[in-house]
């Protein structure tokens, strides 16, 4: 199932903080800092797909101004 935008954030707030902490061992960090990325790539997509639909929904509004 896809995460919201949102709790993504939120997940990768919490990640950051931990790597911050300077508290993980190497092996830890590595994982975290690899599940990070997955998760910013997934945002980017989403973020990505969500400017898409927004220039196809102004593209649209703008056709059904030129044709009244």
């Amino acid at each position: 199932m896809k995460k919201k935008f949102e709790e993504s954030l939120d997940e990768l707030k919490e990640i950051a903080a931990k790597l911050e902490s300077g508290n993980l061992e190497l092996d830890e960090a590595i994982l975290l800092y690899e599940k990070g990325m997955k998760i910013v790539r997934e945002c980017e997509k989403q973020l990505d797909d969500a400017e898409t639909s927004v220039k196809v929904i102004g593209l649209s509004a703008g056709k059904g101004g030129d044709d009244e």
